[in-house]
């Protein structure tokens, strides 16, 4: 036989093919250059990596929380070398193993010799490829194995709950902190065993040990055995998959008629899916040693019958029979069944949410109390908060922004300050930075000039000055008022989102007045120092702005703020903790400091039903900036047991135990010991601000819809479910809760409280009223308490009210009257108040006038029963309302129409003198005289003199309406709707 070899040419020395080519080869400078340049990318992506560490390392040191960050970090990598190193060892072992167990010839088939030019190919490189593949498979492992620190620090700190589930008696740390380990390692091992089982298959396939075309057996005894055994693993990680299945269904949601967030049992849960997944344990541990026992049959027999009976099973037992248990024996009695099981869901619902001691009375909704009676009770119940800290921010920006680069939050906050001794409801919003606003931008104003806001303002939350704007009681700058003195510098706020370098040789704008600007050097240590050459390196390359590396407004002292918004740096500092979306100001012992609610929450408490932090908490008055920054969306546990501040100034961040009882932070405070203070630790002057949450209201809110009934059967129905009403004046969205300093029944004395009001399932009707106490000072501070209509009520909802508002034709010929010259009418926060028995409904009403941009309380809506008002002031609106209207009252002015009592009485002697002129001509031209004064005045920038003029035609269009409506036999306000 003759063997023909063929040469091939060799390219590189030619021949009589054609020329010789020849290569160049780089110059050993351009190999120098090469090499020099591919070390100074890898050394500029390892300092990129570096510099997020080192900032975040650098940062945490600043705030002096430190541990929060070495303790996270070493957990992570604990975690990651742990299980990556596992995942590595088990597939890399299995591989091995099954080169190890490959037959020493391969067999003579086209199958194998197609297989040998890759065995031959991977020969040299085996070591290598081991290496690589389980290094990949161990690094994957490892990074979603770190992202479970929190799940192994709650199992490895967990504390009982002190309570336990009413279908296994365990207590509810195994379900909230044990079983969600437990999941990982199971999910863990599903992934080792699958991966060992793929990667040991592919080697025994590569080497001969499966054959798939091959005539004869299509495995050896040893991948047989091999294989087997992983299956064998593969289907006991299955039996213990079916075991904590059963314990899973504690903490299991699903749909129920009674309600769309069931969790827990039903009874086809605990007569049939129960049973069902503990004889599937069974069979998998009887499949699992049937596979095992492969090792010494050498038979996949009765391992695959064994497999194939174990699924049969799971359709059969895990399937079939629970539908048919559902079918016909739930089905046709459902009630009946489900009665034990809606029982433990209501019980372990309103104490996973604390609404389990809510107390309830009957209310009437209606009274029979006379006049004069009313009316003093509406004095003695509450203190009406007229100024809505949801509009009048652009009044504040007007009034007190002082310059364009100052800022107010567009939605305001409430709070209490004394005033000669007396707690008064006060509306306060700090004045930010604006960088917006700067005159000229540029990187040295942005982040050097303009670093800080400057001042509290604040006003009287029940009553306004004489033009209907805010009665400021802080106000200006340098801030003077009755907050006394404190540091009123604001370099971390809600709108503080970008950094500043201050301390340095740059000076800093403080603020600025008749004489000029002022300049300021920042004294406090917070941030971190920038003198370090390393540190400015770090920072460029983390803000993305080399100037920080070479400018020369950066020497010494020089220090980089930023994570500058309150809920940022609570957050950051606990990262197990879910922070409430509304952060508010305060002035505590001299300094501004943000309080800042935050909840510890969980997901897998016994029987509690879920609810969606995200959807719960959305109300009209939502926004980004407001949302609530949940570590876990999706929760059926939640406590406010954290109290945390932030101070403007320092940054300074504090965290006070507020729930002594609370598991999940006593869980926290073991893994981060040292971080929490205890509540003793809070300042007098610190309580006296502290109120309820108002997420955690919304939470509470939303879950009493369906859990204020403790009835199974009324459950079940569904008959007494209540809705969360729309918002009257923002249409498609939830009323917001509404903080007020007020009475409920039986209590002898005004309260700070957080209230709401709930409609009758898809009605309008008012269905109930809610009040917490909300002071934290107060010994029932959290205590809710519902106020429960008859189920029949007729008592107008809010919605309701605000229609009657809008439909009464001498309201509306009002409204149209405000709204004539291009005016703009906004409505108030509607105030609901239990009273005498009846329900008493405020709203106060701005109008924003022509050449102004900012609005002013100019009337208030009153609504008790029947009978409705809109007036000049609360009082007059209230004496309407009740009929008392010669009644005379001193004290404060709670809206624009009140006048100081000698101008009143001044005022009704002219109108006995010269009574009112009835002509609607006459009062209209009075009317466009006012008008054409207010314009001269808004021109020459008298602000004062149009004031004075809009009142006078605010009172001349009143007069017109008046007369209109005498002239015309129309009713008055005061009738009803």
């Amino acid at each position: 036989m003759r063997t023909l070899a063929f040469q091939m040419p060799d390219r590189g020395s030619g021949g009589p093919s054609g020329p010789r080519i020849r290569v160049g080869r780089p110059s050993r400078r351009a190999r120098t250059l090469l090499m020099t340049a591919g070390v100074l990318v890898v050394l500029a992506m390892l300092f990129v990596m570096f510099s997020g560490f080192w900032t975040d390392w650098l940062w945490y040191r600043s705030v002096d929380y430190s541990s929060v960050f070495t303790k996270t970090l070493w957990t992570k990598i604990g975690l990651f070398a742990v299980f990556g190193l596992l995942m590595a060892v088990a597939v890399g072992f299995n591989i091995w193993l099954a080169h190890r167990l490959r037959p020493p010839l391969s067999a003579m088939s086209l199958e194998q010799q197609s297989l040998d030019r890759y065995r031959m190919a991977l020969a040299p490189y085996k070591k290598w490829v081991l290496l690589g593949a389980t290094a990949l498979i161990g690094l994957i492992s490892g990074a979603s194995a770190a992202g479970q620190w929190r799940t192994w620090l709650m199992w490895v700190n967990g504390v009982p709950f002190g309570s336990k589930d009413p279908q296994f008696h365990k207590d509810v740390s195994f379900f909230a902190f044990d079983l969600p380990f437990y999941r990982f390692l199971l999910g863990f091992g599903f992934a080792a065993a699958i991966l060992s089982l793929l990667a040991a298959a592919l080697v025994h396939y590569l080497y001969g040990g499966l054959r798939v075309t091959t005539p004869g057996a299509r495995a050896t005894a040893q991948a047989t055995g091999h294989l087997s055994v992983l299956l064998g693993v593969f289907v006991a990680l299955k039996a213990v998959a079916y075991w904590l299945d059963r314990y899973g269904l504690a903490v299991k949601s699903g749909d129920f008629k009674a309600t769309d967030n069931w969790t827990g049992l039903k009874y086809v849960d605990a007569n049939a899916y129960l049973p069902a997944k503990t004889i599937l344990f069974i069979i998998a541990i009887i499949c699992a040693l049937l596979f095992f026992a492969t090792i010494w049959r050498r038979t996949w027999q009765l391992p695959v019958i064994g497999f194939g009976l174990m699924v049969l099973s799971a359709i059969l037992i895990g399937g079939l029979y629970p539908a048919l248990v559902q079918k016909f024996q739930v089905s046709p009695n459902e009630q009946a069944k489900e009665t034990p099981y809606i029982k433990k869901n209501i019980e372990a619902t309103r104490k996973a949410y604390d609404i389990d001691d809510a107390e309830e009375q009957d209310y009437r909704g209606t009274s029979k109390a006379s006049n004069e009676k009313l009316r003093n009770a509406a004095d003695t119940t509450a203190s009406m908060r007229l100024l809505d800290p949801n509009v009048v921010s652009p009044t504040f920006q007007q009034k007190q922004q002082v310059r364009g680069y100052y800022q107010f939050p567009a939605t305001l906050d409430v709070d209490r300050y004394k005033k000669d001794g007396k707690e008064q409801d006060t509306v306060v919003g700090l004045r930010e930075i604006n960088t917006n606003g700067i005159p000229e931008k540029n990187w040295i104003n942005e982040h050097f000039k303009y670093t800080h806001g400057f001042g509290m303002v604040a006003a009287k939350g029940t009553s306004v000055d004489k033009d209907g704007a805010p009665d400021f009681t802080e106000k200006d700058l340098p801030p003077e008022g009755d907050l006394g003195k404190y540091q009123g510098r604001v370099y971390y706020g809600e709108k503080t989102t970008q950094y500043s370098i201050v301390g340095g040789p740059q000076k800093e704008l403080d603020y600025a007045d008749d004489n000029g600007e002022k300049t300021y050097t920042y004294k406090a240590d917070s941030g971190v120092n920038l003198s370090n050459p390393l540190n400015r390196a770090a920072y460029a390359v983390n803000f993305n702005e080399p100037q920080i590396l070479y400018s020369g407004a950066i020497g010494e002292g020089s220090r980089v703020l930023y994570k500058r918004t309150p809920k940022e740096r609570v957050e950051a500092v606990a990262p197990w903790l879910t922070i409430d979306g509304d952060p508010y100001p305060a002035v505590v012992d001299g300094r501004i400091k943000w309080i800042v609610d935050a909840y510890t929450t969980s997901n897998g408490y016994p029987y509690s039903s879920r609810t969606t932090l995200g959807d719960t908490t959305e109300d009209s008055l939502t926004d980004g900036q407001r949302a609530v920054v949940a570590q876990q969306n999706r929760v059926n546990y939640i406590r406010n047991s954290v109290k945390a501040t932030v101070d403007a100034y320092t940054g300074k961040v504090e965290m006070y135990q507020w729930d002594k009882k609370d598991p999940v932070l006593k869980t926290w405070m073991k893994a981060f010991p040292d971080t929490v203070k205890p509540k003793s630790a809070i300042s007098g002057d610190l309580m006296d601000h502290l109120r309820y949450p108002q997420d955690l209201f919304k939470v509470q809110r939303d879950l009493l819809q369906t859990y204020h009934v403790t009835s199974p059967s009324q459950f079940y129905s569904g008959s007494e479910r209540w809705q969360v009403p729309d918002d009257p004046t923002h249409k498609g969205n939830a009323v917001p809760p509404y903080y007020l300093s007020m009475k409920m029944p039986g209590q002898k004395e005004q309260q700070f409280q957080l209230t709401t009001t709930f409609n009758p399932n898809k009605r309008e009707t008012l269905g109930a009223f809610m009040a917490v106490d909300a002071d934290a000072k107060s010994g029932d501070y959290g205590k809710l308490r519902l106020l429960r209509l008859p189920p029949n009520t007729t008592v107008a909802g809010p919605s309701q009210v605000q229609s009657k508002f809008n439909s009464d034709p001498v309201i509306a010929d009002k409204i149209n009257i405000l709204k004539r010259g291009d005016s703009e009418v906004e409505y108030g926060n509607l105030l609901t108040v239990p009273v005498e028995g009846g329900l008493l409904y405020v709203e106060p009403v701005y109008v924003r006038g022509a050449g102004t941009n900012y609005p002013r309380m100019r009337k208030v809506l009153v609504a008790y029963n029947e009978r409705i008002a809109f007036e000049d002031s609360l009082e007059q609106a209230l004496n309407k309302v009740f009929d008392t209207e010669g009644r005379q009252q001193d004290g404060e002015r709670t809206g624009p129409g009140d006048q100081e009592k000698d101008q009143d009485q001044e005022k009704d002697q002219d109108k006995e003198k010269n009574p009112p002129n009835a002509s609607v001509a006459d009062a209209l031209k009075d009317a466009q005289t006012a008008w054409d004064k207010s314009e001269e005045a808004r021109e020459k920038g008298d602000w004062e003199e149009y004031g004075k003029q809009q009142k006078a035609l605010e009172d001349a269009l009143d007069e017109a309406a008046e007369a209109e409506s005498k002239g015309s036999g129309g009713s008055g306000s005061g009738s009803s709707g």
